[in-house]
């Protein structure tokens, strides 16, 4: 894999001003492939650029908007410009709240979904089709092992990250003939600034073992035609073979069955 002719030569970093999203960003920049840095604080993002720039000698573009606004797709695209996107990282959602559903007001939770959910697919469904018009590109959503099921303190959470991997592994059917590669990365318990402010705000310790942004962006990136799914834990019934099969026969009964024409 050769990440500036395969996914070249602009990334899109969505949630690039700490954790995984800098991780990547990090990552990409090691390998010569620049990024347009989105997340909502300006300063972590312009230190990111600049660090890069001494790193790699490559010039990102930190871009400051609100994920969770309804309209963010018409900010990102201008800000975009002219540069071609072969690579879109949608890392932005993680859960603030650990609450009961009705232990929050509801705008909590419509926030929640916002990130995890409308503004990633108002991206991945612009930065794809120009993708697949271009006839190469990739898609990584970072998601969370909240998405195999539901669970006390997480019922938005689980339920948006149950709909970005069933929408990974769909969207990677229909983009694979196209020669453009969607990964859905299921994350474990990752050593984010996130999951520390929560655990923090809970009254908890990290525990141990906690997995390094690092690692797994290094891990991720040469995985990104292996897709639909990569799952760190790798556990029967969640291997990527076994996931990709199931895509692939779901797939075919939906077009014998319903959607292929007579």
């Amino acid at each position: 894999m050769h990440l500036n002719t395969d996914y070249g030569p602009w990334a899109l970093v969505l949630g690039a001003s700490e954790g995984t999203g800098r991780a990547f960003a990090k990552a990409l920049a090691a390998q010569g492939l620049p990024a347009v840095l989105v997340a909502r604080r300006m300063e972590p993002l312009q230190a990111l650029a600049a660090e890069i720039n001494t790193e790699f000698d490559l010039d990102c573009l930190p871009l400051s908007v609100d994920l969770g606004n309804v309209s963010v797709l018409e900010k990102i695209v201008a800000a975009c410009g002219d540069r071609e996107i072969g690579l879109l990282i949608c890392n932005a959602g993680a859960d603030p709240n650990g609450a009961h559903f009705l232990n929050r007001e509801f705008e909590h939770w419509q926030l929640l979904a916002q990130l995890n959910v409308m503004t990633p697919l108002a991206c991945e469904h612009h930065f794809s089709g120009k993708m697949r018009e271009r006839g190469r590109g990739g898609i990584v959503i970072v998601g969370s092992g909240a998405c195999y099921g539901g669970g006390a303190y997480m019922a938005t959470y689980t339920g948006a990250k149950g709909f970005q991997l069933n929408f990974s592994e769909s969207l990677w059917a229909e983009l694979k003939p196209a020669n453009v590669d969607v990964l859905h990365l299921v994350l474990g318990t990752t050593d984010t600034p996130a999951f520390r402010k929560l655990l923090a705000e809970k009254g908890k310790k990290p525990p141990k073992n906690l997995a390094s942004p690092d690692a797994i962006a290094a891990k991720a990136l040469p995985l990104l035609d292996k897709g639909p799914v990569y799952n760190r834990g790798q556990r029967f019934g969640l291997r990527a073979g076994f996931r990709r099969q199931k895509v692939k026969l779901i797939s075919r009964l939906s077009e014998m069955l319903v959607f292929g024409e007579s």
